[in-house]
């Protein structure tokens, strides 16, 4: 292992962490494009609310999927030769998406955009944690984390204003100018080598770990689909499968692709559970979001894509100050801080997100959110770097990440498919409750359950019925909306318990930092 001492921060180390919150934005910005042009996108395909689910977690899938194993590659083999590599395929990767003939092209591109971002996105947290020590180091995962969620917050934003001029495609298109800005910044800016590792990597646990994800997220979202809940269940066994092989692989291996033994520390586990929560939640409330503002409310591209720019204004504001709170009061008390901020804003859309409700409304709730957000994305990622040596920076990168992607996966795939569910329950019933439903056949009642894309094309079709079909639509959409957030509250209450409970006070976290340091200097010293 090298052994190279961590400064407190690089030479040039504004353009270093400029050219590293540039990556992260790229990353950040191609994850929340898609969002707005969801409802444009399924009127263009016929989609069903489930291919609409993938398209939008797609990204999310190939980034979590790939992450441990590509962060780990980058920790052995360069990281900044992944972070290049990331930016040279990402643009390819969006123009493919732009111009996707089918859904499931689409679906492809996004996946293959998840696995760009896989390589660069945790090669930039694993960056700052090897340049960076200290207080230095919480300021600038500050930094990174609220100017990169800033940017991405942009996202639905500038995608509402090119639809409004241009078709569904022009939003992947977004990230390609600032994906070329990013990779000059990378390669004349970041530095070649900084406290890699010589041990090899462990490519059969990379694989599975693939194959964990990629099932546990593709069962989750086939579960509320007819005709494919077997299809749904073997995936969920693979998942489980893939999980157990997972875990024994890591115990056996030499050179553990994660670290069980660094992951059983009670600092990384319990900040990755609250992170996974905080930001599956917030990318589980803007899908769902973005939807009802244009289906139910009846908003614009750009006035649905603005709505959440004062989620940003707040996250930019109120994350710097997050740093500051953990060096003052501990991760502890600003993580449980931000989880209050997050229940208010998901109570503001169960209680007041309605067919009638007006943009206030939409804004407190938004800004709720981003301000749960800036105070608990620092705690979380900071608590994960400074728990693990700088050797497995990858690791503690990656894990950052999979909160990020895996938990927006797994939240986001598990309101989807109670969305999906609650539309369908809801719409079923209405047919059923009409005097009419004996004039509807199997097929129009199978497009009119399957989203609410297929609802309007079905309205298209029939004037005369119009807007009976589109108010029962609304009804439904509401419906399922209201289950996706109720258990939204759950998850995040229980994720509060969790960090109320096992969590350190400030003091203790400090002893325990100290402990795993001494331990990890320890380790490193018998492997010379």
């Amino acid at each position: 292992m090298t052994s190279a001492a961590v400064g407190t921060r690089p030479a040039r180390a504004s353009l270093v962490l400029t050219a590293l919150i540039l990556v992260a934005a790229v990353a950040n910005l191609n994850l929340a494009v898609a969002n707005v042009a969801l409802p444009d996108i399924g009127r263009a395909f016929d989609a069903s609310q489930t291919q609409l689910n993938l398209i939008a977690v797609g990204y999310s899938v190939g980034l979590a999927g790939s992450v441990l194993y590509l962060g780990a590659l980058g920790d052995r083999f360069g990281r900044k030769m992944m972070l290049v590599l990331g930016m040279v395929l990402s643009p390819p990767a969006c123009i493919i998406a732009a111009f996707a003939p089918t859904v499931e092209v689409l679906i492809l591109a996004r996946l293959l955009g998840g696995v760009a971002a896989g390589m660069a996105f945790p090669t930039t947290l694993a960056l700052i944690t090897a340049l960076w020590s200290g207080a230095g180091r919480t300021k600038a995962i500050a930094l990174w984390s609220a100017i990169g969620g800033g940017i991405s917050s942009l996202g639905p934003l500038v995608s509402g204003a090119l639809l409004q001029s241009f078709d569904w495609g022009s939003v992947f298109l977004v990230t390609v100018p600032l994906a070329l800005v990013a990779l000059g910044f990378a390669v004349f800016f970041v530095p070649s080598h900084v406290n890699e590792s010589t041990d090899p990597v462990d490519h059969l646990g990379g694989i599975v770990s693939v194959v964990l994800v990629a099932a546990l997220v593709l069962g989750i979202n086939f579960a509320p689909v007819d005709g494919m809940r077997m299809t749904a269940l073997s995936m969920l066994l693979v998942a489980a499968a893939a999980g157990i092989a997972f875990g024994i692989r890591q115990l056996r291996a030499k050179y553990p692709l994660f670290d069980l033994r660094v992951a059983r520390r009670r600092i990384f586990w319990v900040a990755a559970v609250a992170g996974i929560v905080v930001f599956g939640t917030l990318m589980g409330t803007l899908y769902i979001g973005q939807q009802f503002m244009q289906n139910v409310l009846g908003y614009s591209t750009l006035a649905a894509g603005s709505a959440g720019l004062p989620a940003a204004a707040v996250m930019v504001v109120v994350a710097p100050q997050s740093a500051k709170l953990v060096e003052s009061h501990g991760a502890r008390f600003t993580l449980l801080l931000g989880y209050t901020a997050i229940v208010l804003g998901l109570l503001v859309a169960l209680l007041l997100w309605k067919e009638d409700a007006q943009y206030w409304k939409i804004a407190l709730g938004y800004m709720f959110l981003g301000a749960g957000v800036g105070l608990a994305g620092t705690p979380a990622s900071h608590s994960l770097t400074g728990s693990v040596p700088v050797w497995r920076a990858g690791m503690a990168s990656g894990t950052a990440d999979l909160q990020r992607d895996l938990g927006g996966a797994i939240v986001q795939s598990v309101l989807g498919a109670l969305l999906t569910a609650g539309y369908a329950a809801s719409f079923a019933a209405s047919i059923a409750a009409s005097p009419d439903s004996g004039a509807v056949s199997d097929q129009t009642e199978a497009a009119l359950e399957k989203s609410f894309a297929g609802a309007e094309n079905v309205a298209e079709r029939y004037p005369q019925y119009a807007d009976a079909i589109t108010a029962a639509a609304r009804a439904a959409f509401l419906d399922g909306d209201t289950r996706a957030y109720s258990a939204a509250i759950v998850i995040v209450l229980v994720g509060a318990a969790l960090v109320f409970f096992a969590y350190p006070h400030r003091d203790r976290e400090r002893e325990l930092f100290a402990q795993y340091h001494e331990t990890d200097e320890a380790t490193e010293r018998a492997d010379r």
